[in-house]
């Protein structure tokens, strides 16, 4: 028993005193092996790094290969260029032709009210009764005549009460340069005879039959002219007997010598115009 006493207590007394050496030995191991991680990442073989990321593509993407953009896209840049403004600086002869412009298109104006007004004075009791309207524009007035002020049912001969009211219009146009248009118009109820086929043959011949009126009180027949529309400009409904009544109708259209085909060479109506004509731009 003192024998074992005496070992345990020699035992117990031996303290080591190099323990710390394996702690250390530890920690420079760690260090040593951080620092070739590092050396190893910072040194990336680029061949193998792909072989890598291709491989993983294929193992998570089920080998449908992202393309990646190894380049951005390069831009062109372009200047927007501003284009200035170039301000008309016109003579003083153009002023001058401008201004003559508008007192000739004010004086036709006037010209047309004039006329308007003088339709309104001599056929005013056919106006109250709703067989004549007179419809001004700024260059053309249009005089709406009922037909059956001048015409039988069907028919294409003048009747005698139209004859004192186109007696008052010729006396009206005579004075007067302007080209006159006669339109003819019918309603939609079809009519086929010898004479007329159509509307459109009926519609053609009372407007006819107005101008050869009109050549009878003196009105130049180069400015007249005749139109048949049938009855494919209804200005009322053809549905109703009322509407039908105000689609029979023939209308005198009275032109601007500026807007007019005829009445006016191309070089005078390009001079009211101020614009160039045919013969200019031939040149």
């Amino acid at each position: 028993m003192a024998r074992k006493r005496r070992l345990r207590s020699s035992l117990e007394g031996n303290d080591n005193h190099e323990r710390w050496l394996v702690s250390y030995a530890d920690f420079v191991t760690l260090l040593f092996a951080f620092f070739v991680v590092m050396y190893s990442i910072s040194s990336v073989n680029n061949e193998k790094y792909e072989m890598l990321s291709d491989a993983l593509e294929g193992a998570f993407l089920g080998g449908h290969k992202v393309q990646v953009v190894k380049h951005p896209i390069e831009v062109e840049e372009k200047l927007t260029t501003i284009k200035p403004i170039i301000l008309e600086n016109p003579t003083t002869e153009e002023l001058q032709k401008k201004q003559e412009l508008s007192e000739e298109i004010l004086k036709e104006r006037r010209e047309l009210q004039l006329i308007s007004e003088q339709f309104e004075d001599v056929l005013q009791p056919y106006i109250e009764n709703d067989l004549v309207n007179v419809k001004r524009q700024d260059f053309w007035i249009e005089l709406e005549m009922n037909s059956e002020l001048l015409f039988l049912s069907g028919e294409a001969e003048l009747s005698k009460k139209a004859t004192p009211v186109l007696k008052k219009i010729a006396e009206v146009i005579r004075i007067i340069p302007n080209s006159i248009s006669v339109e003819g118009h019918t309603d939609n109820v079809p009519i086929d005879t010898v004479e007329f086929p159509s509307n459109w043959d009926l519609s053609s011949a009372r407007a006819t039959t107005v101008v050869r009126e009109f050549e009878t009180y003196k009105i130049p027949p180069k400015r007249l002219s005749a139109i048949g529309y049938g009855e494919f400009q209804p200005v009322a409904d053809n549905n109703t007997k009322e509407g039908r009544f105000k689609n029979r109708r023939v209308v005198l259209v009275l032109m601007s010598q500026a807007f007019s085909r005829y009445g006016m060479s191309d070089q005078q109506r390009a001079d009211i115009l101020n614009i160039k004509s045919s013969t200019d731009l031939s040149q």
